[in-house]
């Protein structure tokens, strides 16, 4: 268990991101200057409300449980329930992770983008 003065560690796009337990996964890769939207997605996005789906990413590693916004929207395709996404937007990381993006304009195809 981690106290509260320990940063976590985000593996994404072959470097290492520090940050506190419960930072905002989306807020933290751009803050960053992850390219976590493909293509045209940059623009055309639900800025963090949870109702795009273009910020999905699989999450190895500890982070919050799925809330209703995020189990809906990856519940419509072309996403799918039965797929290892979550939406960065949704998500708090826990503790440290990795954090991979497929390609596809709502990052849902089987090939890594990063």
């Amino acid at each position: 268990m981690q106290t509260s003065q320990e940063k976590l560690k985000v593996s994404v796009c072959g470097q290492i991101i520090e940050c506190d337990r419960g930072e905002n996964l989306r807020k933290l890769l751009l803050k960053h200057g992850i390219p976590l939207y493909n293509g045209n997605s940059q623009f055309i996005n639900c800025r963090g409300l949870g109702s795009c789906g273009t910020c999905a990413v699989a999450i190895e590693g500890e982070v919050s449980e799925p809330n209703w916004k995020d189990r809906g929207r990856r519940s419509l395709p072309p996403h799918s329930p039965d797929k290892n996404l979550r939406l960065a937007c949704q998500t708090k990381v826990l503790g440290d992770i990795k954090v991979t993006k497929y390609q596809g304009f709502w990052g849902h195809k089987d090939q890594i983008q990063w």
